[in-house]
């Protein structure tokens, strides 16, 4: 193997695990955010923990390109219905974290889950 070989091998290697760390931190952040806005509610974070959902590039506020990713989680505000959250983190930081509405579509607006509007 001839020595440019070996640099450019050495550099990729190096980007890969500049990745993978910067990946954890933000997963162990949007995890943090997850349970963080799970507590302030008083529901329940499924599964404890996130997933990745999507990765992608966009510039913050400092000009530069960051990693923006998407994780979701799952989260429960009755003990049975599962419902769906995300964080949004771009470099380093936390942008947002968002719930599902805790009133399932098919609920009406009065009364118990499942019982029938009134008439």
């Amino acid at each position: 193997m001839r020595l440019n070989s070996l640099v450019v091998l050495a550099g990729l290697v190096v980007i890969m695990i500049w990745f993978w760390h910067a990946s954890m931190g933000a997963r162990e952040r949007a995890n943090a955010a997850a349970r963080d806005a799970c507590e302030r509610l008083r529901l329940v974070m499924l599964d404890g923990t996130v997933s990745i959902a999507r990765l992608w590039f966009r510039r913050g506020l400092d000009g530069r390109l960051h990693f923006e990713r998407t994780y979701g989680f799952e989260y429960t505000d009755d003990g049975y219905r599962r419902l769906r959250g995300f964080v949004v983190t771009l470099g380093e930081q936390v942008t947002s974290v968002g719930l599902a509405s805790a009133r399932s579509l098919h609920d009406p607006p009065d009364g118990p889950p499942g019982s029938l509007p009134p008439h």
